[in-house]
């Protein structure tokens, strides 16, 4: 099956300095076994986009203590004491978003829009530097779109198409972050039949979808 590939395979596909979106909230949709697999190469220099970068030494957590991210992008980070010790000591660049802004960011990054406008943050740190307009007498802060080179995503199981459905709040950033990226790898629980899934049940169509990778699984 041509999608179907080990972790280590896919990790061939990820060069030092690139920009990943990787799901989850915490550790719930997050794909950690392609987390584990980029822990255990050479890469880094990493920028990642996410909601937050994981538990101490836990899923992404795992990368920030080998010291292999350089930025992160996203809305929770006090959840792991790990990311705030790498700040206050210069070695982690942090770009805070609301978690809407993120979300929409994402979106219409897989949407082809450029940028947008936001009330959300209008007059606070978080809008210093950035352009702001005013719309129907209330202040908006302009967010641009956000890409990235390739997105690890989670699902609960797909057939060998690609085709992607999700387990409840595990959903979460995943979906649209399979359209705002360049490269889409997906680590699922199950893989089925094609034929198996009713359309309507599929979230995420296989054609967002370069490779598969099982969860747990490791290279032969």
């Amino acid at each position: 099956m041509r999608k179907l590939i080990t972790p280590e395979m896919a990790m061939t596909f990820i060069k030092s300095g690139s920009r990943i979106m990787v799901g989850g909230f915490g550790l719930v949709g997050c794909p950690l076994t392609l987390v584990r697999a980029l822990s255990e190469t050479g890469i880094g220099d990493l920028e990642i986009i996410s909601n937050n970068l994981g538990e101490p030494g836990k899923g992404l957590g795992v990368l920030v203590r080998e010291k292999k991210v350089k930025k992160g992008i996203g809305s929770y980070f006090t959840s792991n004491p790990d990311v705030t010790a790498a700040y206050q000591a210069g070695e982690l660049e942090i770009e805070l978003l609301p978690q809407g802004t993120l979300s929409e960011a994402i979106r219409a990054g897989g949407a082809g829009i450029a940028a947008f406008y936001t009330p959300v943050g209008a007059g606070t740190k978080i809008a210093a530097g950035r352009e702001e307009r005013t719309f129907a007498d209330k202040r908006h802060v302009l967010q641009e779109a956000l890409k990235a080179d390739a997105a690890f995503i989670k699902a609960s199981h797909c057939d060998e198409l690609g085709n992607l459905v999700y387990s409840k709040s595990a959903r979460n950033f995943n979906p649209i972050m399979a359209t705002a990226a360049d490269l889409v790898i997906a680590e699922v629980d199950e893989l089925v039949e094609a034929g198996e899934i009713p359309p309507e049940d599929i979230v995420t169509p296989h054609l967002f979808v370069d490779y598969i990778v099982l969860k747990g699984e490791r290279g032969k």
